[in-house]
């Protein structure tokens, strides 16, 4: 890479990146509001339909395997190496589950189908674990941020594929054959990991007895986390940085509904602007974090982040405007994409090495934790105070995690990012 920051982007690191990007946001629509829709044209209960968020648990739980998948060797595979070997044992499983997902009928057995869901959730839930891993070891810190640009650009293109494309195809084709187009789109992955390099060295086997291995996978990942400087400062800052963004979006389609917009116009200016947005936000804060450092770049996006809140007030107040949607959609993504390529490079470089898999899906299912439990709280607050105050406090809610933020920050300042001379190189530091 060029002392410019940007990066070289014929390494097929990142297009590799793109492609398992987009394997890893084919499920998600599946097992969530694809899903729904499918149940709700079934006529199945709106409690049963809201019981399908559950589904969702093994995104949020998916650290309690991780260690396995950091230090199990993959069943088969195996001379593709650690990574590519539990990813080409994975995809494969994950396919025929979303295939079989589309042959069930939750008007007859909807069980089936919730069982079926939560099996794809599950192996989703367990590629990106190894996705995230093989990301982090990939790169070296310096262009982990472009490296989240491309993984983000490709799944944001699967969310659309799976979800509205999804929705094109059983209007023509019928559910089973939108089920089956979306299984054979984790074929893009699968051709990934076969044209990718190993990323570095496979964490050691252990030895001994299965007390030892236990340890190993384990006790030892958290053990060594725990042993950090400062850890709980760190896993509070995690878990309230997209405090206030959770306690936003969470509310969004209410209150465009309150404002007055359409169907229509929230789907065109949220759904697609909104998108481009977003991924303009990522690519640009993949080019901040290499140009200023990840340190910079976190209190420069967070502060954004959290003053794009008050957008929300600006709509307000100006009301059923299509032109301040446009402006509050806008900034919103941007922003929300410039924090989350610092974010995740922060949160990768918080990770050792020696277990990378189980660490980072420890730090991102805890950075889920309040949209699923605070975030619970939003409709309550947005009756309670009415929209001005409440997104004022979305704001608000940011300022403890900026605090802790500069606290880290200044006692454990980020190592400065080293240009790689070539590519090789930064293969070989990512090593």
């Amino acid at each position: 890479m060029s002392d410019s920051a940007l990066p070289d982007w014929r390494d097929r690191r990142f297009l590799i990146l793109l492609a398992l990007g987009f394997s890893a946001g084919v499920p998600l629509p599946l097992t969530a509001f694809t899903l729904r829709q499918w149940m709700s044209e079934s006529q199945i209960s709106l409690t049963a339909i809201g019981l399908t968020a559950l589904i969702g648990l093994a995104y949020s739980l998916k650290f309690v395997w991780a260690p396995v998948l950091d230090h199990v060797a993959p069943p088969a595979f195996r001379g593709l190496g650690r990574r590519r070997g539990w990813l080409a044992t994975i995809q494969p499983a994950l396919a025929l589950a979303i295939l079989a997902l589309g042959l069930t009928n939750p008007a007859v057995d909807a069980t089936t189908t919730v069982a079926i869901a939560v099996a794809v959730a599950f192996l989703s839930a367990s590629q990106d674990i190894v996705i995230d891993a093989f990301r982090i070891e990939s790169l070296p810190e310096r262009e982990q941020g472009y490296g989240l640009a491309c993984y983000v650009w490709g799944y944001r293109g699967a969310l659309l594929a799976s979800g509205a494309g999804a929705f094109g195809m059983a209007e023509f084709g019928g559910w089973a054959f939108a089920f089956a187009m979306c299984a054979a789109m984790i074929g893009v992955g699968f051709a990934a990991v076969l044209a990718a390099p190993e990323p570095g060295r496979a964490p050691a086997e252990p030895t001994g007895g299965w007390a030892a291995r236990l340890r190993a996978a384990i006790v030892d990942p958290f053990a060594d986390f725990l042993r950090r400087r400062y850890w709980f400062a760190i896993l509070a800052f995690v878990a309230l940085f997209k405090l206030g963004e959770a306690l936003a979006g969470i509310m969004t389609a209410p209150f465009y509904r309150e404002l007055g917009f359409s169907r229509l116009e929230v789907a065109s200016v949220s759904s697609v602007f909104g998108l481009f947005a977003t991924l303009g936000g990522a690519l640009a804060g993949g080019w901040l974090v290499a140009r200023i450092g990840t340190g910079r770049a976190l209190i420069l996006t967070g502060m954004t982040q959290m003053l794009s809140n008050l957008m929300y007030v600006a709509l307000f107040y100006a009301g059923h405007d299509l032109r301040m949607l446009f402006a509050q959609v806008g900034v919103e993504n941007f922003t929300d994409g410039l924090a989350d390529a610092a974010f995740v490079t922060y949160l990768s470089a918080l990770t050792s090495r020696s277990f990378t898999a189980t660490q980072y899906a420890l730090l991102s299912s805890l950075a889920a934790v309040p949209l699923r439990t605070l975030g619970a709280s939003s409709g309550w607050l947005a009756e309670a105070m009415g929209w001005p105050a409440f997104f004022v406090l979305t704001t608000v809610a940011a300022l403890p995690a900026m605090g802790i933020m500069l606290f880290l920050l200044w006692r454990l300042p980020p190592p400065k990012p080293r240009a790689a001379a070539q590519p090789a190189a930064g293969a070989a530091e990512a090593g």
